[in-house]
């Protein structure tokens, strides 16, 4: 099967593509999207988690300056906060976006920090909803990490969806497996997050995220104890993930 690439692309990328571990074509797919819109068009929309470093690794690989929008809700681990910046000057990545709850509305509505305690969905609205649908605004695509292994909302996950405002929403290793992720970061050599080492498969906000035991969910440690599964910004206003495709859409 071969790839016509609207931008440039390195060399070794028709090599990975072809590779029948790489289901989705994950670095075919960011190309086109990214030529289809313009690379000032389209964001990478990251916490800088577990397994946050190959998408962003996939997207050096095509274009280092494409806005990444980095969700620090201020209540992230100091492993996170590390990691981003380690990661970030690895990858040669010249535009990351730091985005952060507004100052003011925090004063008023989690003066104390601790809003989390008893509203968990409050809390996510505040700290990381608002302030990427904010930073969002212009944006015609944005790109995501997530994957039907993570389970949950996410078992039926498309490639491509367009989210509540009207952009283009790319999942572009929807159809990634374990094995596909380690076996990518092993190739090119990527820096693991310092949490995962100690029982942590997937990083939220510190107060929020525990470790996970030997066969548990990986997502089990995140809102351990609550039936919430997803922060929010992945779900639309009245509270349902709603997923429509471009064809719906129009």
């Amino acid at each position: 099967m071969s790839h016509e690439f609207p931008v440039p692309v390195p060399d070794d990328a028709a090599g990975f593509i072809s590779e029948p571990d790489r289901p989705t074509g994950a670095l075919a797919t960011l190309a086109r999207i990214i030529g289809e819109h313009g690379a000032d068009r389209v964001a990478l929309v990251t916490s800088f988690g577990a397994e946050s470093v190959v998408l962003l690794h996939l997207v050096s690989r095509i274009d280092r300056a494409l806005p990444v929008l980095f969700v620090d809700t201020e209540m992230l681990f100091a492993e996170t906060l590390a990691y981003q910046t380690d990661v970030a000057d690895r990858l040669g990545l010249r535009d990351v976006r730091r985005i952060r709850p507004d100052a003011a509305t925090l004063a008023t509505r989690d003066t104390d920090g601790t809003l989390h305690r008893s509203d968990h969905d409050a809390c996510c609205a505040l700290r990381k909803t608002a302030p990427l649908d904010a930073a969002l605004i212009g944006f015609d695509a944005w790109l995501t990490g997530r994957k039907r292994i993570q389970g949950g909302a996410r078992a039926d996950l498309p490639e491509c969806e367009i989210d509540a405002a009207g952009r283009l929403k790319v999942n572009p290793l929807a159809l990634w497996t374990k094995s596909d992720t380690r076996d990518y970061m092993d190739r090119y050599d990527l820096p693991r997050h310092p949490l995962v080492s100690k029982g942590y498969p997937s990083i939220g906000c510190a107060p929020c995220t525990t470790p996970v035991a030997a066969g548990e969910d990986e997502r089990a440690g995140r809102w351990r104890g609550s039936a919430k599964t997803e922060c929010g910004i992945h779900i639309d206003t009245d509270g349902r993930i709603h997923r429509r495709t471009r064809e719906q859409a129009a």
